[in-house]
Protein backbone atom coordinates (compact mmCIF):
# COMPACT_ATOMS: atom_id res chain seq x y z
CA UNK A 1 0.00 0.00 0.00
CA UNK A 2 2.95 2.20 -0.39
CA UNK A 3 2.11 6.02 -2.00
CA UNK A 4 -1.67 4.80 -1.37
CA UNK A 5 -4.44 7.45 -1.06
CA UNK A 6 -6.55 6.43 2.41
CA UNK A 7 -7.45 9.75 3.48
CA UNK A 8 -10.32 9.78 6.09
CA UNK A 9 -10.28 5.57 5.92
CA UNK A 10 -12.26 3.77 8.60
CA UNK A 11 -9.78 1.17 9.93
CA UNK A 12 -10.49 0.54 13.40
CA UNK A 13 -8.66 -2.48 14.58
CA UNK A 14 -7.70 -3.38 11.67
CA UNK A 15 -4.42 -6.17 11.00
CA UNK A 16 -1.68 -4.19 9.43
CA UNK A 17 1.20 -5.69 10.87
CA UNK A 18 3.96 -5.30 8.83
CA UNK A 19 2.24 -3.28 6.28
CA UNK A 20 4.40 -1.11 3.34
CA UNK A 21 2.66 2.29 3.94
CA UNK A 22 5.44 3.95 3.01
CA UNK A 23 4.54 7.97 1.50
CA UNK A 24 1.27 7.17 2.21
CA UNK A 25 -1.86 9.74 2.77
CA UNK A 26 -3.57 8.52 6.29
CA UNK A 27 -4.80 12.23 6.40
CA UNK A 28 -7.62 11.99 9.43
CA UNK A 29 -7.27 7.75 8.71
CA UNK A 30 -9.44 6.14 12.10
CA UNK A 31 -6.63 3.84 12.88
CA UNK A 32 -8.11 3.16 16.55
CA UNK A 33 -6.78 -0.16 18.16
CA UNK A 34 -5.18 -0.67 14.88
CA UNK A 35 -2.13 -3.73 14.88
CA UNK A 36 0.48 -1.44 13.18
CA UNK A 37 3.49 -3.15 14.55
CA UNK A 38 6.56 -3.43 12.04
CA UNK A 39 4.65 -1.47 9.72
CA UNK A 40 6.44 0.51 7.54
CA UNK A 41 5.32 4.13 7.61
CA UNK A 42 8.27 6.18 6.55
CA UNK A 43 6.94 9.40 4.89
CA UNK A 44 3.47 8.72 5.84
CA UNK A 45 0.83 11.81 6.27
CA UNK A 46 -1.29 10.94 9.40
CA UNK A 47 -1.91 14.43 9.91
CA UNK A 48 -4.75 14.87 12.37
CA UNK A 49 -5.33 10.54 12.40
CA UNK A 50 -6.69 8.83 15.52
CA UNK A 51 -4.46 6.19 16.35
CA UNK A 52 -5.86 5.91 19.74
CA UNK A 53 -4.88 2.91 21.46
CA UNK A 54 -2.48 1.63 18.52
CA UNK A 55 0.19 -0.91 18.26
CA UNK A 56 3.08 0.81 16.64
CA UNK A 57 5.71 -1.87 18.45
CA UNK A 58 8.54 -1.55 16.10
CA UNK A 59 7.28 0.64 13.35
CA UNK A 60 9.08 2.71 11.19
CA UNK A 61 7.77 6.03 10.86
CA UNK A 62 10.75 8.56 9.71
CA UNK A 63 10.09 11.77 8.50
CA UNK A 64 6.40 11.12 8.54
CA UNK A 65 4.00 13.58 9.58
CA UNK A 66 1.43 13.18 12.57
CA UNK A 67 0.64 17.09 13.20
CA UNK A 68 -1.87 16.88 15.81
CA UNK A 69 -2.72 13.41 15.52
CA UNK A 70 -4.53 11.30 18.57
CA UNK A 71 -1.71 8.59 19.41
CA UNK A 72 -4.00 8.66 23.11
CA UNK A 73 -2.15 5.23 24.99
CA UNK A 74 -0.46 4.56 21.74
CA UNK A 75 2.25 1.73 21.86
CA UNK A 76 5.79 3.05 19.98
CA UNK A 77 8.02 0.70 22.58
CA UNK A 78 11.28 0.47 20.03
CA UNK A 79 9.38 2.64 17.36
CA UNK A 80 11.98 4.65 15.01
CA UNK A 81 11.17 8.00 14.40
CA UNK A 82 13.98 9.68 13.19
CA UNK A 83 13.18 12.28 12.35
CA UNK A 84 9.44 12.49 13.04
CA UNK A 85 6.90 15.98 12.72
CA UNK A 86 4.44 15.43 16.09
CA UNK A 87 3.58 18.84 16.72
CA UNK A 88 0.49 19.33 18.86
CA UNK A 89 0.22 15.54 18.94
CA UNK A 90 -1.75 13.74 21.76
CA UNK A 91 0.72 11.13 23.42
CA UNK A 92 -1.20 11.45 26.66
CA UNK A 93 -0.13 7.54 28.12
CA UNK A 94 1.47 6.47 25.11
CA UNK A 95 4.46 4.15 25.85
CA UNK A 96 7.56 5.38 24.02
CA UNK A 97 9.67 2.83 25.49
CA UNK A 98 13.07 2.81 23.78
CA UNK A 99 11.91 4.91 20.47
CA UNK A 100 14.37 6.51 18.87
CA UNK A 101 12.79 10.27 18.31
CA UNK A 102 16.35 11.71 17.79
CA UNK A 103 15.72 15.16 16.28
CA UNK A 104 12.10 14.85 16.33
CA UNK A 105 9.49 18.05 15.96
CA UNK A 106 7.41 17.53 19.55
CA UNK A 107 6.69 21.41 19.73
CA UNK A 108 3.84 21.73 21.80
CA UNK A 109 2.61 18.02 22.09
CA UNK A 110 0.85 16.44 24.90
CA UNK A 111 2.87 13.75 26.57
CA UNK A 112 1.32 13.61 29.82
CA UNK A 113 2.11 10.49 31.64
CA UNK A 114 4.07 8.83 29.01
CA UNK A 115 6.61 6.33 29.31
CA UNK A 116 10.08 7.51 27.56
CA UNK A 117 12.01 5.12 29.77
CA UNK A 118 15.23 5.03 27.33
CA UNK A 119 14.05 7.11 24.79
CA UNK A 120 16.59 8.95 22.64
CA UNK A 121 15.73 12.17 21.96
CA UNK A 122 18.96 13.69 21.19
CA UNK A 123 18.63 17.01 19.27
CA UNK A 124 14.60 16.80 19.44
CA UNK A 125 12.75 20.10 19.57
CA UNK A 126 10.46 19.32 22.84
CA UNK A 127 9.46 23.24 23.08
CA UNK A 128 6.03 23.63 25.09
CA UNK A 129 5.55 20.11 25.34
CA UNK A 130 3.07 18.77 28.38
CA UNK A 131 5.50 15.96 29.87
CA UNK A 132 3.68 16.16 33.43
CA UNK A 133 3.88 12.87 35.60
CA UNK A 134 5.69 11.50 32.43
CA UNK A 135 8.96 8.80 32.55
CA UNK A 136 11.91 9.41 31.23
CA UNK A 137 14.53 7.80 32.95
CA UNK A 138 18.11 6.71 31.18
CA UNK A 139 16.07 8.86 28.40
CA UNK A 140 18.55 10.75 26.52
CA UNK A 141 17.75 14.30 26.27
CA UNK A 142 21.54 16.07 25.08
CA UNK A 143 21.25 19.08 23.15
CA UNK A 144 16.73 18.98 23.11
CA UNK A 145 15.19 21.82 23.30
CA UNK A 146 13.25 21.89 26.48
CA UNK A 147 12.03 25.81 26.50
CA UNK A 148 8.50 26.28 27.84
CA UNK A 149 8.29 22.36 28.25
CA UNK A 150 5.64 21.23 31.45
CA UNK A 151 8.21 18.58 33.04
CA UNK A 152 6.15 18.58 36.81
CA UNK A 153 6.57 15.91 38.28
CA UNK A 154 8.67 14.45 35.92
CA UNK A 155 10.98 11.56 36.46
CA UNK A 156 14.39 12.28 35.18
CA UNK A 157 16.57 9.60 36.86
CA UNK A 158 19.74 8.79 35.09
CA UNK A 159 18.81 10.91 32.29
CA UNK A 160 20.96 12.48 29.83
CA UNK A 161 20.68 16.46 29.73
CA UNK A 162 23.83 17.49 28.74
CA UNK A 163 23.80 21.32 26.71
CA UNK A 164 20.03 20.51 26.82
CA UNK A 165 17.87 24.00 26.60
CA UNK A 166 15.33 24.02 29.57
CA UNK A 167 14.84 28.09 29.83
CA UNK A 168 11.67 28.57 31.54
CA UNK A 169 10.93 24.95 32.04
CA UNK A 170 8.57 24.27 34.62
CA UNK A 171 10.44 21.53 36.30
CA UNK A 172 8.39 21.63 39.61
CA UNK A 173 8.74 18.09 41.77
CA UNK A 174 10.65 16.99 39.19
CA UNK A 175 13.04 14.03 40.44
CA UNK A 176 16.72 14.00 38.59
CA UNK A 177 18.32 11.69 40.71
CA UNK A 178 21.65 10.70 38.64
CA UNK A 179 20.69 12.68 36.12
CA UNK A 180 23.90 13.79 33.55
CA UNK A 181 23.00 18.03 33.40
CA UNK A 182 26.64 19.13 32.36
CA UNK A 183 25.89 22.59 30.58
CA UNK A 184 22.36 22.20 30.25
CA UNK A 185 20.50 25.43 30.69
CA UNK A 186 18.24 26.35 33.41
CA UNK A 187 17.65 29.99 33.21
CA UNK A 188 14.30 30.76 34.61
CA UNK A 189 13.42 27.72 34.81
CA UNK A 190 10.90 26.43 38.02
CA UNK A 191 12.54 23.93 40.43
CA UNK A 192 10.39 24.45 43.18
CA UNK A 193 10.30 21.04 45.35
CA UNK A 194 13.98 20.02 44.33
CA UNK A 195 15.70 18.04 46.63
CA UNK A 196 18.88 18.83 45.42
CA UNK A 197 20.47 20.83 43.18
CA UNK A 198 21.46 19.71 39.31
CA UNK A 199 24.89 19.38 38.96
CA UNK A 200 26.76 20.84 36.54
CA UNK A 201 23.83 22.87 35.14
CA UNK A 202 23.16 26.54 34.23
CA UNK A 203 21.04 27.92 37.20
CA UNK A 204 21.30 31.58 36.19
CA UNK A 205 17.98 33.32 37.19
CA UNK A 206 16.18 29.52 38.21
CA UNK A 207 13.37 29.95 40.37
CA UNK A 208 12.01 27.93 43.48
CA UNK A 209 15.59 26.77 44.11
CA UNK A 210 16.51 24.50 47.20
CA UNK A 211 18.39 26.44 49.97
CA UNK A 212 22.12 24.67 50.40
CA UNK A 213 23.10 23.35 53.29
Amino acid sequence: MAGADLTGADLEGANLARADLEGANLTRAYLMAANLTGANLTGANLTGANLTEADLTGAVLGHAYLTRADLTEADLTRADLRPVDLPGANLTLARLIDADLKNANLTNADLNNADLNNAQLTDADVRGVNLTDAVLRSAYLDHADLTLADLTRVDLTRADLRNANLTDANLTGASYKGAVLKGAYLTGANLKGAKELPKGANLKGAKGLPSTP
